[in-house]
Order: C-alpha cells, then sequence, then structure tokens
C-alpha cells in the first residue's frame, strides 16, 4: 500500500514537471560540422530520452548475444542434471525393490550424468552389493571415504562390508574412525558391541556416556546399558574385589530395579561374608516384579542350615509376594518336599496341574518327585515323566536362537549387549555351554531346578 502511494506521488511529481517544461518558451540550438539544428525544448528532451533508450537497448541486445552461449551450456547442464537425479531416485528405487538389473543400468547412467553426485557413488556401491560384486562396492565406498561430504557415508558401507566378510577388526576401526568423526549411532553401536565382545567393559562404558552425550541414544536405553556393564564388572570382581562388586551390583539394581544378575551377584558376595539377612532380603525386595527361578534357587540354598520350619516360614513369606506366579508354586513345593511334607508340596502344584492347565517341564518333573516321595517309582512317577517329554519349556536365559544355564552380559553368537532375555523358548532353540571360570563357580553355587537345565 506504502508503495502504491509513494508511486502515485512521483507520478504526479513527473506529469507536473513536464508539463512545465513543455509550457517553458524558447528552443534549443545545435550547430555540428556545417549543420543547423533547431527544436523546441520538449523535442529537444524528448529526443534525447529516444537515444538513451536505443542505447539500452543495444547494450542489452550485444549483452544477451554474449552470454548466449552461456546459457544454452547451463540450460543443457540444467537438464543434464535433472535428468541424472530422476536415474538416481529410479536407481535408489530399485536398489530398494532388489532389482538388480535396473539398479545396475541406473547407476551407470548416473555414472555418466552425474559423475561427481555423492547419490551417485552411493546408488553405484549399493547395486555392486546387491549384484554380489563386492570388491567393487568397497571400491566405492573407500573412494567415498576420500571426500568429506561422503566420508561417513563411506566409512558405513566399508563397515557393513567388513561386517559381512567376518572381518570384526577391521569393522571396528571403520566404526572408531566415523565416531571420531560424529558419534554417529551405528558406529557408538558398533563400539559398544565391540568392546563388550572382548570383555573391555570400562570402554564400553565410555562409549555408552559418549553415544548419551551426543543423544545418539535415549537415557532408558543408557541406563540399560550401564547396568549390564556394571553387573558384567560385578561378576569379573566377585572373587578379587567382592566390596566392589557389591557396590556395581547395586549401582545396577539402581538402574533396573528388578534385574536378576545384579541381584545374584549382590547376592553371592553378601552370602561369602556371611550377610544372610542382607542377602535374603535383597531377593525379597525383587521378588514381587522378577520371580525367578535361579533367584529361588539361591534363595533356597541361603536356608539349607535352617531348622524345617524356619525354612518353611521364610519360603511361604517370599512365595506371598508373588503368590501366582509358577516360580513361587516350584519354590515352595520343592521346599515341602525338602522337609517330606509331601501334603503342603502338592497343595503348592496344585493349581499348575488343575483342569484346564497345561504343565511345564519342571512343573511335571516336580510332580513326578512328588509321586515318588509318597508312592515309590511307580505308574505316577512314569506317567508324569511322559507328560514332561511332551510339557512346554520353563522360562530361561535366551539370546538370538541360544540357550544359557546362566546369564552372560553378551550374546554368545554376534557378541550383542544385552541380548539375553529370561522367557519361554521354542522349541527350536540351541542350548549353549559356558566354559568360563565365572560359569564353572557358578554351577557350584546353584543348585538349578531341573526344569531349567539345557539338554
Amino acid at each position: 500500500m506504502l508503495f502504491l502511494l509513494v508511486f502515485i506521488l512521483l507520478l504526479a511529481i513527473a506529469a507536473y514537471g513536464l508539463e512545465w517544461l513543455i509550457q517553458q518558451p524558447g528552443s534549443l540550438i545545435l550547430e555540428f560540422a556545417g549543420h543547423h539544428l533547431e527544436a523546441s525544448i520538449p523535442v529537444a528532451v524528448g529526443g534525447l530520452l529516444l537515444i538513451i533508450a536505443s542505447i539500452i537497448i543495444l547494450w542489452a541486445v550485444i549483452v544477451a548475444l554474449i552470454k548466449l552461449p552461456r546459457r544454452m551450456i547451463g540450460g543443457t547442464r540444467e537438464r543434464r542434471r535433472e535428468r541424472g537425479l530422476d536415474v538416481l531416485s529410479q536407481g535408489l528405487v530399485a536398489v530398494g525393490s532388489e532389482d538388480v538389473a535396473r539398479a545396475k543400468k541406473a547407476a551407470q547412467l548416473a555414472q555418466r550424468l552425474l559423475p561427481d553426485e555423492p547419490l551417485t557413488k552411493m546408488l553405484t556401491a549399493q547395486a555392486a552389493q546387491l549384484s554380489g560384486d563386492l570388491h567393487t562396492a568397497a571400491k566405492v565406498f573407500h573412494q567415498m571415504t576420500l571426500q568429506a561430504e561422503t566420508k561417513l557415508l563411506g566409512l558405513r558401507g566399508l563397515h557393513i562390508e567388513a561386517k559381512r566378510r567376518a572381518d570384526k577388526e577391521a569393522a571396528h576401526q571403520f566404526a572408531n574412525a566415523a565416531h571420531e568423526i560424529a558419534p554417529v549411532p551405528w558406529a557408538g553401536g558398533a563400539l559398544l558391541e565391540y568392546h563388550a565382545a572382548h570383555g573391555e567393559w570400562e570402554k564400553a562404558r565410555a562409549s555408552v556416556e559418549a553415544s548419551l552425550q551426543a543423544k545418539a541414544i535415549d537415557l532408558d536405553t543408557a541406563q540399560k546399558h550401564r547396568a549390564v556393564i556394571e553387573t558384567a564388572l560385578a561378576m569379573e570382581q566377585e572373587k578379587s574385589h567382592p566390596h566392589e562388586a557389591l557396590h556395581l551390583a547395586r549401582l545396577a539394581l539402581k538402574r533396573r530395579p528388578t534385574f536378576p544378575p545384579a541381584a545374584a551377584v549382590a547376592f553371592r558376595v553378601l552370602m561369602r561374608h556371611g550377610d544372610v539377612t542382607q542377602a535374603l532380603k535383597l531377593i525379597e525386595g525383587i521378588w514381587s516384579k522378577a520371580p525367578q527361578a535361579e533367584l529361588g534357587a539361591l534363595y533356597f540354598d541361603a536356608l539349607s542350615r535352617e531348622p524345617d520350619s524356619a525354612r518353611i516360614n521364610k519360603i511361604e513369606k517370599l512365595v506371598r509376594l508373588a503368590p501366582r506366579a509358577p516360580e513361587s508354586l516350584h519354590l515352595l513345593a520343592r521346599a515341602a518336599l525338602s522337609v517330606r511334607d509331601i501334603s503342603q508340596a502338592r497343595a503348592a502344584i496344585a493349581p499348575l496341574v488343575a483342569e484346564g492347565q497345561n504343565p511345564t517341564v519342571h512343573t511335571c518333573l516336580l510332580m513326578a518327585e512328588i509321586e515318588e516321595a509318597q508312592n515309590g517309582a511307580g505308574g505316577g512317577v512314569r506317567e508324569w515323566l511322559a507328560k514332561g517329554a511332551q510339557a512346554p519349556r520353563d522360562p530361561v536365559w535366551i539370546a538370538e536362537a541360544v540357550i544359557a544355564k546362566h546369564w552372560l552380559p553378551v550374546s554368545p553368537v554376534t557378541g550383542r549387549l544385552d541380548a539375553f532375555e529370561w522367557k519361554t523358548p521354542p522349541d527350536t532353540l540351541h542350548p549353549y555351554v559356558e566354559t568360563s571360570e565365572h560359569a564353572a563357580e557358578a554351577d557350584a553355587m546353584l543348585s538349578t531346578p531341573e526344569g531349567l537345565e539345557t539338554t
């Protein structure tokens, strides 16, 4: 609105000035090379303006002619770029749909149209990967690392290729180089996995802190990783530095209050120092939210020197914290059997074998023990053993299609941190035999219920 008002004002001033000029008397006389020219003031001013306009137009034409070749080249280049980008788009779609022929054709055409475009190199590498030409893929990824804008992408590709050929050291070097440039999530995760798989827990902890600081992982994930690392460190230091191990285990429990492996480490350390009361309270504190068979076995063994009545009373107290959990009922039945109270053992296990229930392997084995304790090795025992052979399996530690008797901080298959979960396994999983010194010690300390033994 303001611009319009200013324009009208200037137009009015110009009109007034032109009218004033026309009304002025007089003329302009020009004598040049024997020629005499005379014109009125308005005509002379009009002629001058016409000459200026002609000069401006002529100059614009000359400049346009000078720039015409460049504009023609620029137009061709722009059309070439547009076509190249379209080819790149089609090539990336072909890679995503695993169309090898289209991906290779698009990569070759993109190299002719946009040879210096970073996406061209990416498409070429991915097309080579898709066609199985890993040598070309690695070569292109290496070229990408030579340019600052594509270095991270190249390192990512080289890392993937190194993992594909199971070269863990090379994969680690590429991830470390990328992490030094920027703490991207994939590099931080790869470093964490590498250090964890090699038992370098302090370096693993540093990787977690760096990733959290760079916001590559959220706080909840960082707390879980911290708890696993602290539990692993506590397991290593159980013998040599028990006080430090206890501190680390308790720190892990603060981060993950219902983390059974950390509770198991703290329990064992407390038991070694004769602090039975604190050890029992530790398991009681998490049993309501995490009733787990391994913790139940630890609790049961800790009461081995207690009188029968005291042992049963404490087991019943623990069971009341999670009265419907199968682990609680198994533990109570086991305790009742240990004092030859067959009636209480049957009453404890009854909800798990009632009509409509599908008892697990451990439940069937306990029922076989109860039958044997009451009636001897007869038909009832054989019946329950037969049921147990077909029964669903009980929860165990599972990681990536592998069952472990005791929790481990990393997967024995891939080295992934915090891979093990306590859950019911499918029938396709395989047992993992632990050979570490800690596993042997844990076997000696724990009396694992039969239903949890790997076979």
